[in-house]
């Protein structure tokens, strides 16, 4: 049991102090969690809101409102302690939970993440791939299974998935979106660069968008750089 502004909780254990959280605070709790890792990989011990904040470019009133969203849980004058705080905000992210994965979608991007992005690192466990390619059908990537998308109803009955990696082309994202949904998925994580709809409201689609964080990215430098000069 841990002590949390007069309450007792158990360790894990979300004590919210608002009903609903704003998507600015939801965004920012990743970042949390991954500059704690990195912080306790280091072998940082405690740490304060201020020097928290200076790392990842926010203040420390910042820290500490977004942190009181879920209850809150340094002490004044003694700062965070980094392990359980990571532990904390690990529970608020579902990271213990078991969550499972199957990725739809073996091309270039999905066999690029299939290969190098951390599931286990993050709470999740990837089941398999499904493609219709007859050239890698029946085979494994890093150890995935891939099966024929034909299949996909058949393993859904057979293994609980929560989440469906959409990564096919974009004539497909629709369908396999579609598919997912019947199938009894709990979110959708959309790499397919098309903005699927949902029928279903108890299911989360979460795009990325790769050309929108690089044209944010033109932006900014473009600001910096002025305004053009003329032609001449």
């Amino acid at each position: 049991m841990i002590a949390i502004n007069g309450y007792k909780k158990k360790r894990g254990e979300t004590m919210k102090r608002n009903t609903k959280v704003s998507t600015a605070v939801i965004r920012r709790l990743p970042r949390y969690y991954r500059q704690l890792s990195e912080l306790q990989e280091a072998g940082v011990v405690r740490i304060s809101s201020s020097a928290l904040g200076r790392s990842m470019g926010l203040t420390a009133s910042q820290i500490r409102q977004d942190l009181f969203c879920f209850g809150g849980f340094g002490q004044q004058g003694y700062g965070y302690k980094v392990d359980s705080l990571k532990e904390e905000i690990g529970g608020i992210l579902g990271i213990g939970r078991g969550h499972t994965l199957v990725v739809l979608g073996t091309g270039n991007l999905g066999r690029a993440i299939i290969k190098n992005f951390r599931f286990s690192g993050n709470g999740f466990r990837l089941l398999a791939a499904f493609d219709v390619n007859p050239a890698v059908v029946g085979t494994e990537i890093a150890g995935v299974p891939v099966y024929h998308a034909d299949g996909l109803e058949e393993f859904f009955s057979a293994h609980r998935v929560d989440v469906g990696l959409l990564t096919v082309p974009i004539a497909a994202a629709q369908e396999m979106g579609d598919r997912l949904v019947n199938a009894g998925v709990k979110g959708i994580w959309n790499f397919t660069n098309y903005e699927i709809t949902c029928a279903s409201r108890e299911v989360v689609v979460e795009a990325v968008h790769f050309s929108d964080s690089l044209l944010a990215l033109s932006y900014m430098i473009s600001q910096r750089e002025g305004p053009e000069e003329e032609l001449t």
